[in-house]
Formats: C-alpha cells, sequence, structure tokens
C-alpha cells in the first residue's frame, strides 16, 4: 500500500470541486477555509470550485482541475470541495496514471467516493474520507473561537499522520445538521452488532454506499485486485448511507457478496443513515443482519454524513474493537504497515 505523504505545518492542500461547486454556500464554505487557514495550512483552489452548481464545471472541467492538483509541485494533498450527485461523469477525464506516479492523499466525503474507491483499489494508493474541504465550518457547534468539535479535530490530526484512536461517540445529532435547530447532539449513541464483542485488525475499504453501488463490475471497481492482494489481512469494511432504503441496501449488500467484495471480510461497519426510508416490512437492522449472517458487523456506527463520525483511512491496516455490553467502539488505523 503506498501512503502518500501526510500534511505538515504549512502545506499545501489544493481544492477542486469534482463533485458539484460550492456556490450556493460560500459564506460557511470560506468560514471552513479560514478555519484550515488558522490552523497553519496554506490553500490552492481551481478555477471551478466557486461554481453555483450541481456541477462543479463540465465532467472535461472538473477531471482536468482535479489532474492540475496532482500534477502541481506546490500541492501537498488535495481535498475535494464538496458532494454531490454527478462526480461519475468526470471519471473518464481524470488521468490515473499521473496520479499513480505522482501520489498524494486525496480526501473527501459523500460523492467522492467515486474517486477515493478506484484509487485506493486500482492503484493501491491510501485515501482519507470523512470530510470536504467545506466540512470544517465551526459555527452552530456553540464552541470557543478557533475551536472544532472533537471528531473534526480528529480529522485534522490524521491529516497530519497524528496517531489517533477515534472513539465511539455518547451522544450525537438526531436530525440532519442543515435540519437541526442547534447542533448540539441529543440522542444517544449506542453501536449495535450480530455478535457481543469484536476485535480484528484488517484493512480498511468503503465509503458512501449510494456512490458505490454504481462502480460495482466497472473498470473503476478495483475491489477483487484488492481483496486477494490483501487477503492475509483481511478487510474491515465501513459503508456510509446517505439515502438507500432498507431494501436496497439490502440488495445493495447481496450484489457486493455477489461480486467477491467480501471474501476476506473480518467485519462491516455501517454507518447511521441519514435519511431512513422503507418500502416493505423490512427495516435495517433486518437488512444488515440478513445480508451478513456469517460476518461480524456494527450498525449504528460514528460513519457518515451524521454527526459526529470518524475519518477513515482506505487502504490502512486498522484495529477495530467492539463491545457488546457498552455499545461502544474505537476505530486506530496503522499507517504504514
Amino acid at each position: 500500500m503506498i501512503f502518500p505523504a501526510f500534511l505538515k505545518k504549512n502545506g499545501m492542500i489544493g481544492i477542486s470541486a469534482p463533485s458539484a461547486g460550492v456556490g450556493h454556500k460560500l459564506e460557511s464554505f470560506d468560514r471552513s477555509l479560514d478555519m484550515l487557514r488558522r490552523r497553519g495550512f496554506q490553500l490552492k483552489e481551481t478555477a471551478s470550485v466557486r461554481v453555483n452548481g450541481e456541477r462543479g464545471g463540465s465532467a472535461k472541467e472538473r477531471g482536468e482541475e482535479l489532474n492540475a492538483l496532482f500534477l502541481d509541485d506546490t500541492v501537498d494533498l488535495v481535498m475535494a470541495a464538496s458532494g454531490g450527485d454527478f462526480l461519475d461523469e468526470c471519471l473518464p477525464y481524470v488521468d490515473f496514471d499521473l496520479i499513480s506516479a505522482r501520489p498524494k492523499f486525496l480526501c473527501g466525503g459523500s460523492d467522492p467516493t467515486g474517486l477515493l474507491y478506484p484509487i485506493t483499489t486500482l492503484l493501491d494508493i491510501a485515501t482519507i474520507y470523512g470530510f470536504n474541504a467545506g466540512s470544517f465550518d465551526p459555527e452552530g457547534f456553540e464552541l470557543a473561537e478557533g475551536v472544532l468539535p472533537d471528531f473534526l479535530e480528529d480529522s485534522l490530526k490524521i491529516l497530519q499522520g497524528t496517531d489517533v484512536t477515534e472513539r465511539s461517540s455518547k451522544l450525537h445529532l438526531s436530525k440532519p445538521a442543515f435540519l437541526a435547530e442547534s447542533l448540539r447532539y441529543d440522542k444517544e449513541t449506542s453501536w449495535r452488532s450480530n455478535v457481543g464483542e469484536i476485535r480484528v485488525r484488517g484493512r480498511v475499504l468503503g465509503g458512501c454506499i449510494d456512490c458505490l453501488k454504481d462502480l460495482i463490475g466497472t473498470r473503476y471497481d478495483g475491489t477483487i485486485r484488492f481483496v486477494e492482494k490483501y487477503r492475509e489481512d483481511g478487510v474491515i469494511w465501513y459503508f456510509d448511507n446517505f439515502s438507500l432504503s432498507a431494501e436496497v441496501l439490502y440488495r445493495t449488500f447481496l450484489q457486493m457478496d455477489y461480486a467477491g467484495w467480501f471474501d476476506s471480510a473480518k467485519a462491516v461497519i455501517v454507518g447511521r443513515t441519514l435519511f431512513e426510508s422503507m418500502h416493505t416490512s423490512m427495516d435495517y437492522e433486518e437488512a444488515i443482519r440478513t445480508a451478513f449472517p456469517k460476518i461480524p458487523v456494527i450498525w449504528e456506527a460514528d460513519i457518515g454524513h451524521t454527526i459526529p463520525h470518524m475519518t477513515m483511512i482506505n487502504g490502512a491496516l486498522a484495529d477495530l474493537t467492539f463491545d457488546g455490553a457498552s455499545g461502544s467502539g474505537t476505530i486506530r488505523h496503522l499507517p504504514g504497515l
């Protein structure tokens, strides 16, 4: 596994918009960038980042602007500006040979899964999932000036290569952040599982399952190669479910299983679903339990779109622990191994 250099103080973060532009949320985006600057990082945006639209430019523009950041010697690490819905359109214009020759950490959350996943599974380069450049807006958390909530502080530490053990939260926000009157956590967190205790080590792999399902079996799906190469280590899968219904989530897990994705799975972690729905009697617990009858699986975890959530390093070895009695767990990445 290739681990690009972590970010050093005064390091340059290159920001592009492979999915949506941020023109509709510029005040929040600028507060996030200000926070990154306060932490000592330099920033460089590509031309289309501030486009006000569901696409940060044409597919060709988005791919070429991403390529430019990997080609730029002054850029140390690359971040997606935002999530969205149409990242897959730019994949034919992404120069994967260039990325392979000039590896840098690519970071993103949600739709950028469509880039992170092939870079890790096809190119054997670690990527970072859990946040975008616009994720560090402190407004609404009611903290002291210059302070971020713990889960975002952990994200910045991980960017810099700090050894962080991420722990399950005690409380979380019960609503999507943009629908909540306050960002005060209001619901008790309890990870759930089909087993009593989990203590495993394996290679971390996953992302937003709404996006991953569109890659299954395409030329951007390097899962079988990854699973075979790291069969001895095994895989700790994680899935961020934005809005798949219980039934579609179940069918997607089946499709992944039939495609061989879970052949060396050590465990599976499923985050809290942001927008829940179902059109039969199947709920999310049944969907997850039924999909993984023989693999340890955790659900209602601090993964994905809900707040707080963990930062995951695709390709890294990690230690996962789960205590069934308390419903709590930890993840500690071991990059470089």
